[in-house]
């Protein structure tokens, strides 16, 4: 595994980092609790030391099992998880923005997790109303001096970079945030044309996440591909998606050498751009997690 660091926080992430999203169920498939600690085990032996989640991944569900699986090397793991929505079903998460509730779901996640701190809270892709909210960054810096969270983070909505709307971005010294993510990879490159420059400039970690972009890119998938129902992918519909797999198509035979696994190239690709600390990448088995974290070498 290779390492870079994250920014100016002082923490070296591997360039694997794991996505949890996954563990939700929301992808087409439910994992146990011995599935997810044989996760987090055989990612620990391959040298990942980043593990990505979020209070809505169920109701602080995933965070439950991350904990679970990583409690006796708990000093062994960079963990960031997120604040911002309440769970209340498969796809259905509501606003949860003030200061008193993310500090309920601050507390949530730290028993979930079990651990006394967090080394990277995020404010997980909201709205700008709402991030302008001096009262719960006055209270997530009290937690920040308090210990129970090391670094504060920003997950941009990938809505409002679309839109070339980086208000929050702009806003994040202020807030004393020093780590962003961002959604980046061979078909969404427009964390490239402000946010990272911005990053880079002020010497921040930056995240990129979706680096697969959603499994499209992961090369198992080809033009015409049907997802089922309870496959989040399913809601983009189907013209959607085979729009995007005729672009991945059109990558595999003009960019990607014969032979080469083409998610390890996808992955190759984001780490290639000195501004990404880490790619944050799912898997659904074992035998994708090593092939992530293979990667790190191309």
């Amino acid at each position: 595994m290779k390492y870079r660091a994250l920014g100016k926080t002082g923490l070296d992430v591997s360039v694997i980092g794991l996505g949890t999203y996954q563990f939700s169920g929301e992808w087409a498939k439910d994992f146990s609790e011995a599935e997810v600690k044989l996760m987090l085990k055989r990612a620990h032996e391959l040298g990942i030391n980043f593990v990505d989640t979020a209070e809505c991944y169920g109701d602080h569900a995933v965070e439950s099992l991350i904990g679970k699986s990583i409690k006796h090397c708990r000093e062994d793991w960079i963990v960031a998880t997120k604040f911002g929505h309440a769970y209340k079903g498969a796809t259905q998460k509501t606003d949860a923005w003030s200061a008193d509730q993310v500090r309920r779901q601050l507390e949530g996640s730290l028993r979930a997790l079990q651990t006394d701190h967090i080394d990277l809270y995020q404010f997980h892709s909201g709205g700008n109303e709402v991030f302008q909210n001096e009262e719960l960054w006055a209270m997530l810096q009290d937690q920040v001096h308090a210990g129970k969270i090391r670094f504060l983070g920003l997950s941009l909505s990938a809505d409002l970079m679309l839109k070339d709307d980086l208000q929050q971005l702009f806003a994040a010294p202020k807030a004393n945030i020093s780590v962003v993510q961002a959604v980046y990879n061979r078909l969404q490159r427009k964390a490239e044309e402000q946010v990272f420059p911005f990053c880079q400039a002020h010497q921040w970690g930056v995240l990129a996440r979706v680096p697969l972009a959603k499994g499209f890119l992961g090369g198992n998938y080809r033009p015409g591909a049907v997802f089922p129902e309870n496959d989040t992918r399913s809601a983009y519909g189907a013209e959607f998606n085979n729009r995007l797999l005729e672009q991945v198509e059109k990558i595999r035979h003009e960019e990607l050498l014969s032979g080469r696994n083409m998610a390890q190239w996808a992955l190759a690709w984001c780490l290639k751009n000195p501004a990404v600390s880490s790619v944050i990448v799912g898997c659904k088995d074992i035998v994708q997690l090593e092939s992530n974290a293979g990667a790190a070498h191309e």
